[in-house]
């Protein structure tokens, strides 16, 4: 295994390969990102063909026979070792994130950080062998055996933290990973990938960028164990379709449609301006971010004005530049999705209190934050993800009426009720249908605790042990002693 010490290995950020058995591997052909705050091609990454991807998967099925084999100690001390290296180059890759991605750098300084933390965290969990019985007749171990080779289907809103948070339980587990960075956001994936290789043996850790055809290549392969995908409930759909071709274990972790419920004894000068951040976070790219907001009717208009003057001033532009608070939408295809929603505003008639208007001839694919006062049930804006910076408002009155309206949804991934009464913000919150609910804030994620979604947010669950178990097979390991 390569030495984990001190001396971090100094990456170049002006050229990108794939990594393949502890090897910078280059491709036939190349393609390009695009940086959506210019428009303008980011370097060229490779594009990887389907012979570069067995290539990858034998390489990860030879190392996992040994690594599977490593001791927790020695999973451990590369894992920090690794996360060590990613915080002492931490500006590096918080500028190429917001090159890639357009995040203010801000956050994307904040996004690497919380991929260190996610690995740091996740390295001192373990899922030590539990004895369920040992008596005169027999020993009854349960045990955790990883499952193999994984493969991280990473998405271009948080390439970073979710690629971490992926290598993270697969590596303390004893697999083999490798990660597939989004075609839009290629470049951080690839980075991690290389400076792992310093810290693991060849083949634990590595990864291939491609186009549109290597998702589902990877899907499909029978010699891949795992597949951890984050991304959109529809494509989460076609994984577990390809996957259940050959029974590979899934972890889904897919769209959301999250609402937020206002009681009315919050103070709403300090709560508006969370909510609006909750909302519009990275230009509303957030699978957790607030989609629907229903605030009680007797503070319904103070709300919403302190919501929009909050709105009014967030800095959008060039994550690059001092100052912005939001960037762009990432990609083309996005950015026509959300523009589809403002087309909905005058077709459907929709009130809009701020925003609503984008200026198309932008060198960037930048979004006005909007808000939509209280569209009708039927609109899409109440039903669908935009994964944009446009979200509804609605007024309530009857407790029961708002958690039928909050549950009204095929999602289920995060919810929140704010209220100064805890007895009954819990009381409410227990029945929402979703895998994260909040009380008081949003958002709020830990590498220490489970992270799944409900109904079609998704299938399994992520981080703490529960997600360590997911990177696993359970095996009973019985031994008569009479």
């Amino acid at each position: 295994m390569p030495s984990a010490n001190n001396d971090t290995p100094i990456l170049r950020f002006d050229t990108f390969t794939n990594t393949v058995n502890g090897k910078s591997v280059d491709t036939e052909t190349t393609r390009c990102g695009i940086n959506p705050a210019t428009k303008k091609s980011n370097p060229p990454v490779p594009n990887a063909t389907k012979q570069d991807l067995d290539d990858t998967v034998q390489a990860a099925r030879t190392a996992f026979v040994k690594w599977s084999q490593s001791s927790i100690e020695e999973r451990k001390t590369a894992l920090i070792a690794f996360a060590e290296a990613l915080k002492q180059q931490e500006e590096d890759f918080a500028k190429l994130l917001t090159m890639e991605q357009g995040k203010p750098l801000a956050a994307a300084r904040a996004e690497v950080k919380d991929g260190y933390n996610w690995m740091f965290e996740m390295a001192n969990l373990s899922l030590p062998d539990v004895v369920a019985e040992d008596n005169k007749v027999r020993k009854v171990t349960i045990r955790y055996t990883p499952l193999g080779v994984a493969a991280a289907i990473v998405p271009w809103n948080f390439p970073i933290h979710l690629a971490c948070g992926k290598i993270a339980p697969a590596i303390m587990t004893g697999n083999t990973i490798i990660i597939k960075p989004s075609p839009f956001t290629p470049y951080c994936g690839l980075k991690l990938a290389e400076l792992a290789s310093h810290f693991f043996p060849p083949g634990v850790v590595q990864a291939l960028s491609g186009d549109d055809n290597l998702g589902p290549w990877i899907t499909a392969h029978p010699g891949i164990d795992k597949i951890s995908f984050t991304g959109s409930t529809a494509t989460g759909k076609k994984v577990m379709e390809s996957a259940s071709k050959t029974l590979k274990r899934i972890t889904l972790e897919l769209g959301g449609k999250d609402p937020a419920i206002i009681c009315k004894d919050v103070d709403v000068q300090e709560v508006a301006p969370k909510i609006t951040a909750a909302a519009f976070a990275n230009s509303g790219q957030i699978c957790l971010a607030l989609k629907r907001i229903y605030i009680h009717e007797s503070i319904y208009k103070e709300f919403r004005d302190a919501m929009v003057a909050h709105t009014k001033t967030l800095v959008i532009g060039n994550g690059a530049e001092p100052g912005v608070v939001l960037g762009p939408i990432q990609n083309s295809m996005q950015y026509k999705r959300v523009q589809g929603f403002f087309d909905d505003i005058e077709k459907d008639s929709l009130k809009v209190v701020v925003g609503g208007a984008n200026d198309l001839s932008s060198p960037g694919y930048f979004i006005t934050p909007t808000i939509i006062d209280n569209p009708r049930e039927t609109s899409r804006i109440v039903h669908e993800e935009p994964f944009g910076p446009i979200v509804p408002i609605f007024p309530w009155l009857d407790e029961d009426e708002v958690v039928a309206q909050a549950n009204n949804t095929k999602m289920g991934l995060g919810a929140s009720v704010w209220s100064s009464n805890l007895e009954e913000a819990q009381r409410i919150g227990s029945r929402l249908e979703a895998g994260n609910v909040w009380i008081n804030t949003h958002m709020v994620v830990d590498p220490n605790l489970p992270f799944s979604g409900h109904k079609e947010s998704g299938i399994g669950s992520e981080w703490g042990i529960t997600g360590l178990r997911s990177f696993c097979n359970v095996q009973t390991l019985m031994t008569m002693k009479a």
